[in-house]
This record gives structure tokens, C-alpha cells and sequence, in this order.
């Protein structure tokens, strides 16, 4: 098997970014789901912050991203975020410090799925421009050098292999921990890295009409793996190497009601396009830790003493190990 394709997501659940090489690390791909988007809700208790995932947000899908890595000249660096009006209408861009500055910036403490964290305001600039697009008060806040616990146990570190990109976000963006601490997440929802087999999209878009193809960016994968020699081998996957990086896979991805939405128009999908979810759950409820979720792609985390590697499209993947069954989500294996 070969990488097909690598996708970072900066912002969580607004369009990805395609590379075609990248650094890898305990935390994921640099940058990768650094910010997130938060609905402010005012009560007369106080503020509650409701997290935004696309299959709640259909409209998130409207916002692309770009990015340009800081280097000597800008060490913060630039992102871009640029909202599309559907139907070839109007298009408006904002520049985000792709590592901001802090220290004037206010701490909120935030969830996601249960794994709480806190995380920097950026500010009224960025909040309004969002809000504006949704038509609701946003929040738009930044990870920063914070770090959610992970949901599953983890594994242990070990001695990282330092470049210049790693050294650049090693005060911001750390690639590792100390010997023996848990895994830690940025605002990926549960493994730094997920994998997928364009084998297996071939099943899902055989699904659809002739003349349509599933969009696979819409299951959000970090990896994409073209070659596997049958659909769905990528449930049995336990360990991976893709290049010099040694991946564990440890738990299966169950999928939501986002692979429904349409994403040329940001509402939910109409026509065939528009029940993936349940066409994928007749025969892909296949965990029983995730019984009621439909099974596309597998949940990665890099071995330790693997940081700094890189991997690029067309790099071999091999898997080094296949597990006899499937795993439970949930249970460490």
C-alpha cells in the first residue's frame, strides 16, 4: 500500500488542508485541530459553551483553510480562512496568527466529549467575523500548549528526533511528553491520527448512484491508504509503519451524521448522497463497543520514540501487525 493523501484540519470541523509531506508526532500533524469553534449560550446561570461539530453546524463545511508555516521571517506564521457562499456566491477571507500570541489573551475552560480543557479566547475581531456567518454568537479559541486527556490509555515516550519544524512549535505545539505520561489530544476527537482505505470508499460510493463518488474528506481522515487488497481489512489493522513512522491503531472510528451533509450547499444532504449514514448501517455496525455507529477508518497514535519523523504521499505503508479480531471501542488492546 502507498499514503494517497495527508489532511491537517486547523480549525476543527471546517474544510482541511491536503499536504503533500509533513512531520509527525505524538500530537498529531503540526497544526492540526489547534482551534475550535464554540456556540455561546447566555443563560441566567451564567455562559455555557455548546462545542461545533459539522454534523450539528452544517454550515462549518462552508469555511476553507489555508496555511503558511512560520519560518525565520514570520515565526508565527498564517492561517486563512476564507467562507464560500454557496452557488458560486461571495467569498470573504480572514488571516489568524497560525500561533498566536497568549499573554493578553483570555482562558475559558472547555469540553469535548468529556475531556475538558482550557483554551485562549482570540478575541472580539475573530468572534464577530464568525458570528456574523452563522448568525449566532461564536467563540473562537485556540488550544494553545494546552492538552485534553485521551480517551483511551495511551502509550509511553521515549527519545524524539528534533528538526527545524519541531523546533519551531516546541514551545507552542510540543511534540512529546515525559517517560511514562499519558497520551494527551488537541481537539481531535479521539486518537491524533485517523486512517483510511480508499479500498473500503469504493464500497461506500458503490452505494451511491452510477456517476456519484463519496467525498472521503468527509470522514475527516489524517491518512489515506490507496492499494489494500480487500475492503475493510483495515478493521483487523493493529500496528503500521508508513516511512520511518511506526503507527499503533488502536480502536475503530464510528461514524456520525456528518457524512451526510452536503457540502457544496452547508445543509444536510438530500437524495441518496443524504443517508449514507443509514446505508452504512446496515452492514457496518460492527463493534460492539460503538454498536449503534457505522465503522469507517481506524484511530492511530505514533509510537513514541517515532517524533519528528516524516511521511509524504506515495510513502509504503506496511502493516506489521494484524489483530485476530476486532477491537471493542473503548478497550485498549
Amino acid at each position: 500500500m502507498k499514503v494517497s493523501e495527508l489532511y491537517i484540519y486547523p480549525i476543527k470541523s471546517l474544510r482541511g488542508i491536503a499536504l503533500s509531506r509533513s512531520e509527525i508526532a505524538r500530537l498529531g500533524f503540526p497544526f492540526d485541530r489547534r482551534f475550535m469553534l464554540y456556540k455561546v449560550h447566555r443563560e441566567d446561570t451564567g455562559v455555557r459553551y455548546e462545542k461545533m461539530q459539522v454534523s450539528e453546524f452544517t454550515g462549518m463545511c462552508l469555511f476553507y483553510t489555508d496555511i503558511e508555516y512560520p519560518d525565520e521571517k514570520d515565526p508565527s506564521g498564517k492561517l486563512f480562512v476564507t467562507h464560500h457562499e454557496p452557488n458560486n456566491g461571495p467569498r470573504e477571507t480572514i488571516e489568524v496568527p497560525l500561533i498566536p500570541e497568549t499573554r493578553r489573551l483570555d482562558v475559558l475552560d472547555v469540553d469535548l466529549h468529556h475531556s475538558p480543557t482550557q483554551a485562549y479566547n482570540m478575541g472580539v475581531h475573530y468572534n464577530k467575523w464568525f458570528s456574523k456567518w452563522f448568525g449566532f454568537e461564536v467563540i473562537f479559541v485556540f488550544l494553545g500548549t494546552n492538552r485534553r486527556r485521551a480517551l483511551f490509555p495511551g502509550l509511553t515516550d521515549g527519545q524524539s528526533n528534533k528538526s527545524w519544524m519541531s523546533s519551531i512549535t516546541s514551545t507552542i505545539l510540543p511534540f512529546g511528553w515525559g517517560k511514562d505520561e499519558e497520551e494527551k489530544l488537541s481537539f481531535a476527537d479521539c486518537a491524533p491520527f485517523l486512517v483510511v482505505s480508499k479500498t473500503s470508499l469504493r464500497n461506500v460510493s458503490a452505494r451511491l448512484p452510477d456517476g456519484e463518488e463519496m467525498d472521503i474528506t468527509k470522514f475527516r481522515p489524517n491518512i489515506i491508504l490507496e492499494g489494500a487488497e480487500e475492503e475493510w481489512e483495515e478493521d483487523f489493522w493493529g500496528e503500521m509503519s508508513i516511512g520511518d513512522a511506526n503507527l499503533k491503531l488502536l480502536h475503530n472510528c464510528g461514524r456520525c451524521s456528518s457524512i451526510n451533509v452536503d457540502y457544496n450547499t452547508g445543509k444536510p444532504g438530500t437524495g441518496e448522497s443524504g443517508t449514507m449514514l443509514k446505508k452504512l448501517m446496515k452492514d457496518r455496525r460492527v463493534d460492539p463497543g460503538a454498536k449503534w455507529s457505522p465503522i469507517f477508518g481506524r484511530y492511530a497514535y505514533l509510537y513514541p520514540d517515532n517524533d519528528g519523523q516524516v511521511i509524504e504521499v506515495g510513502d509504503e505503508a506496511i502493516v506489521t501487525k494484524r489483530n485476530a479480531e476486532r477491537t471493542r471501542f473503548g478497550m485498549y488492546h
